[in-house]
């Protein structure tokens, strides 16, 4: 069952969503988190930095990260092990040995059937930390992804092609294509919690909670989770009309 949390300011948003991280990883010191990337999520992972400057300590969780953009070398600073390690690895103690995000340096359909195999093992994520994109994706499963997609390469809409212009240089390529974890694998986490900030999320985050469940608006299938909390600031839910429904349309 979805539940909403909508917060009046972005930062009592952001501070929600690191509080259920933090108090899962008190609990269970172990547990295998399944990271997001963004610009959402950067004020998201300084206060989880700032909590373990006062203590905290992730030195047992595993980590799995939802994507990486196919033909970048783990060391461009646009790929996301470049991303996680500025924003959070290299300011905490989780063990490198425990941090797993896909390749995007080696064939891509190696790099997505690698990723498969490693979520297999490791077993159902404890909790996954998703961010939701204008167009409604979630990790990069773009609409028209199916409710069981699996861990895949994946071709980027124009529109998130034009999004993630921001983080590359004037001039330079925005990558097409991304190894991302598959809806099936998203909705099988044992916890999912959801962040929507800003205004520009705040169609998608309608047509998500509002609209229908369906493939045209990916994030509509976090109201089939049975443990999912999504969280948005007022400007983020400014279209909500009521309630998700729970059961597809």
């Amino acid at each position: 069952m979805l539940k909403l949390k909508l917060l009046p300011q972005t930062e009592d948003a952001i501070d929600a969503a690191a509080q259920v991280i933090v108090d899962l990883v008190a609990a269970q010191p172990d547990a295998v988190l399944g990271l997001a990337t963004g610009g959402t999520m950067e004020p998201l992972y300084a206060r989880l930095v700032a909590a373990h400057r006062d203590g905290f300590s992730f030195a047992r969780v595993r980590t799995v990260n939802l994507d990486e953009y196919v033909g970048l070398d783990p060391r461009h600073p646009n790929s996301y092990h470049s991303y996680m390690a500025r924003h959070f690895f290299d300011h905490v103690d989780v063990a490198p040995e425990n941090i797993f995000i896909p390749r995007g340096e080696i064939d891509p359909q190696c790099a997505a059937a690698e990723y498969s195999a490693l979520l297999d093992r490791l077993g159902p994520v404890d909790l996954q930390l998703l961010g939701i994109g204008a167009n409604g994706h979630i990790g990069f499963n773009e609409p028209g992804t199916p409710l069981d997609a699996p861990t895949r390469v994946v071709e980027l809409l124009a529109d998130t092609i034009s999004a993630n212009a921001r983080f590359f240089a004037t001039g330079e390529s925005v990558p097409s294509h991304a190894v991302t974890m598959g809806t099936a694998a998203i909705l099988s986490a044992r916890q999912v919690v959801a962040l929507a900030t800003g205004g520009a999320k705040a169609e998608a985050l309608a047509a998500a909670l509002d609209g229908p469940v369906s493939a045209d608006c990916p994030a509509s299938y976090l109201r089939l989770h049975p443990s999912c909390t999504l969280i948005a600031d007022r400007a983020a839910g400014a279209l909500l009309h009521e309630l998700p429904a729970t059961s597809a349309a």
